[in-house]
């Protein structure tokens, strides 16, 4: 019985091992195909979040005055983050009431966040997501293109993936 018990024991501590989820795991997979890892510790942000490849499109970063921290890569990435999460269920009754921007459809519901298709004249797709790093929330949302269209289903999937997959800094990088 006692080898019985202590193969168990030793069964369960290799799952229990094999099956944690840090940091180091995430750094050392593959980047999404033409994305890279971009570290905000220098921003206040304790963690990295996938952008797209700078070699094909510029890159700006800009800290505003009220906190958030705007990522912007050519005309196919735009993501504002923000400290502390957001009350999604109370963004999703401001997406079902908007009067000028009408609801069409839900795409994405999860508990994190939302991915929704609207319109006003054309379709458009929009996302908020909240995700944490460390002991810290962030709510991160998707900025209108300053050229005035719109994104597309796909670019909005991918922002909305960097932002579910952000990368924790360990706790010495955070502290920069």
């Amino acid at each position: 019985m006692k080898k019985i018990n202590f193969f168990f024991l030793i069964v369960s501590m290799v799952v229990f091992y094999s099956c944690g989820n840090n940091a180091e795991d995430k750094t050392t997979s593959a980047a999404p195909e033409g994305m890279h890892l971009l570290d905000v510790t220098r921003y206040g942000k304790p963690f990295s979040i996938y952008v797209p490849d700078t070699n094909k499109a510029k890159l700006q970063i800009v800290e505003q005055s009220s906190g958030e921290l705007h990522i912007k890569a050519g005309n196919q990435f735009a993501v504002s983050i923000t400290n502390g999460s957001s009350d999604l269920e109370l963004k999703k009754n401001d997406i079902r009431s908007d009067e000028v921007n009408k609801l069409k459809a839900i795409e994405v519901d999860e508990p994190g966040g939302v991915i929704w298709q609207s319109e006003i004249t054309t379709p458009e797709f929009h996302f908020i997501r909240n995700s944490k790093a460390g002991s810290e929330e962030f709510s991160f949302e998707d900025i209108r293109r300053e050229d005035g269209n719109n994104f597309g289903k796909e670019t909005i999937q991918q922002m909305y993936n960097s932002c579910k997959n952000i990368v924790s800094a360990s706790p010495g990088e955070a502290s920069r």
